[in-house]
């Protein structure tokens, strides 16, 4: 199928980002979105009538009970092209989107450019991982499978936590990353919202409980 042929479905249910994403396909590709849905009973509908579509989604946005539905639901629909554009990804998250045969994942840091690049790729039948999905299969592929994972943490945002338990600020942290301080800030989110804590000082008792660190790393 030609790339202007495509169809473009979005799936989510964030106002910001799916504007966004209708203006950057507009603006990029000179196409419209063909629909936009935020559950999966309409997205079914709407891939019924578009098989070979590309579909750009959120799938922690849409009411799939967990990856293998979503795996189970894409397996209806051959020719389908997926784009993963999320907020953040676990490793176990990653292993099981890449068992579903999805190979491209980004997040919604991502600037224009690396989302015209996942797009073209997607299209083109190449994978795309952002950069922080390459670190993460880095980092699997050399400690071989040994990953310890709490709560659906991805490396990064474990990375995070230490070192918010040894006194970094945001801005600090940022700085030893050469992350954006909004990058960091977005990271801080899901993980007082993955964990269910609401100030550092809950995220540190938590990590130390559940041995993301150990006493001695934790610095008043």
């Amino acid at each position: 199928m030609h790339f202007n042929e495509r169809q473009i479905i979005i799936a989510d249910n964030q106002f910001l980002v799916i504007d966004s994403l209708q203006r950057f396909l507009l603006d990029v590709f000179s196409m419209h979105a063909k629909a936009v849905v935020d559950n999966k009973h309409e997205l079914k509908k709407v891939l019924t009538d578009h098989p070979g579509a590309l579909l750009i989604i959120d799938h922690n946005h849409i009411d799939f009970d967990d990856i293998s539905e979503l795996r189970k639901f894409l397996e209806l629909y051959n020719g389908l092209a997926v784009i993963i554009l999320t907020d953040s990804v676990s490793a176990i998250e990653l292993a099981e989107l890449n068992n579903a045969g999805i190979k491209n994942i980004i997040f919604k840091t991502a600037d224009r450019d690396e989302l015209s690049l996942a797009v073209r790729s997607t299209l083109s039948g190449k994978k795309h991982y952002c950069q922080e999905v390459l670190d993460m299969l880095t980092e699997i592929s050399q400690e071989k499978g040994t990953i310890r994972e709490s709560k659906g943490l991805t490396h990064s945002e474990i990375d995070i936590v230490r070192s918010i338990a040894e006194g970094f600020t945001t801005k600090q942290i940022a700085a030893k990353r050469h992350n954006s301080y909004h990058t960091v800030m977005t990271h801080r989110k899901n993980i007082f919202r993955k964990l269910n804590v609401r100030n550092a000082s809950e995220l540190v008792m938590f990590a130390i409980r559940n041995s993301i660190i150990d006493t001695v790393d934790y610095h008043i």
